[in-house]
């Protein structure tokens, strides 16, 4: 295939055996570096998802179209580590495991996993719409070749869950009101594209568009998010003012050491008279 005949095992620059230790030396350092380094939860998300895609995904590509959607949970699966990686610094419960992936805080991170999940679909059927011969001389069953139609059909409705998955983000306090204008102004231009992706079946540059924009509304997507970071903005105004929240808590506390001191000076002046 165009896309995998410059890669290295491929062209036979290095060996089968010798492509299998580094795959499994690789993998075993990135496991152990997350296990030590970040934490236990992180370290399994990690070795799963390396398991995932070559134990089931890879072998899959040649029995089901159902291979894109194992790969889509592959994509999905890294926003997550990186949202448990996050909270793992800051989580004080001893539930493990638990307080990082299913608790409240995590929220956020299973958000980022589906809104990952659902791009890829739109993405991915317009690339390897582009290229569908060449999987189907390789014997990798993908729905662009399959099942043309629905290969397009996915690819647009999977583009509409970008509504509603952004729409949470605000829903669950992860970013402001703002991310719901902002973001669905990207999200109306995949979609967009998606739906002349499936209704031109993929012709007249349908397909390169379709592509571009999915290149596009990822990054875009998360560089609106962060910026609509719940309370990002409150915080700037406040530090722009002066009135920083370290500030305040400074303020607290040296309003609590001078009610301590009163006190302590209203116990003490009644024995101090009596000596006198």
């Amino acid at each position: 295939m165009s896309r995998t005949r410059n890669r290295v095992l491929v062209r036979g620059l290095i060996g089968s055996r010798g492509a299998l230790v580094f795959a499994v030396l690789a993998g075993l350092g990135g496991v152990g570096g997350l296990w030590f380094g970040v934490n236990p939860t992180v370290a399994f998300l990690g070795g799963f998802n390396i398991g995932l895609y070559a134990g089931v995904y890879t072998p899959l590509k040649r029995v089901s179209v159902l291979n894109t959607w194992v790969g889509a949970v592959v994509g999905g699966i890294p926003p997550l580590m990186g949202w448990t990686a996050a909270a793992g610094q800051s989580a004080t419960g001893d539930e493990g495991w638990r307080e990082l992936l299913l608790s409240e805080e995590s929220v956020g991170g299973w958000l980022l996993a589906a809104l990952l999940f659902a791009w890829q679909f739109p993405h991915f059927n317009a690339l390897s719409w582009t290229i569908r011969e060449e999987y189907k001389q390789a014997g990798y069953r993908m729905l662009a070749w399959t099942n043309p139609r629905m290969n397009g059909r996915v690819a647009f409705r999977y583009a509409l869950w970008s509504f509603p998955i952004c729409g949470a983000l605000w829903y669950f306090g992860i970013t402001d009101q703002g991310f719901l204008v902002t973001s669905s102004l990207v999200n109306a231009w995949i979609v967009r594209e998606a739906w002349g992706f499936w209704r031109k079946d993929g012709q007249r540059g349908s397909a390169r568009s379709l592509f571009w924009a999915g290149v596009w509304h990822l990054p875009v997507l998360m560089v609106l998010a962060m910026a609509h970071k719940q309370g990002l903005w409150e915080g700037v105004w406040q530090r722009v003012n002066g009135e920083t929240p370290e500030g305040k808590w400074m303020e607290e506390e040296e309003e609590k050491d001078l009610n301590k001191d009163r006190d302590i000076r209203r116990i003490l002046r009644p024995d101090a008279k009596a000596v006198s």
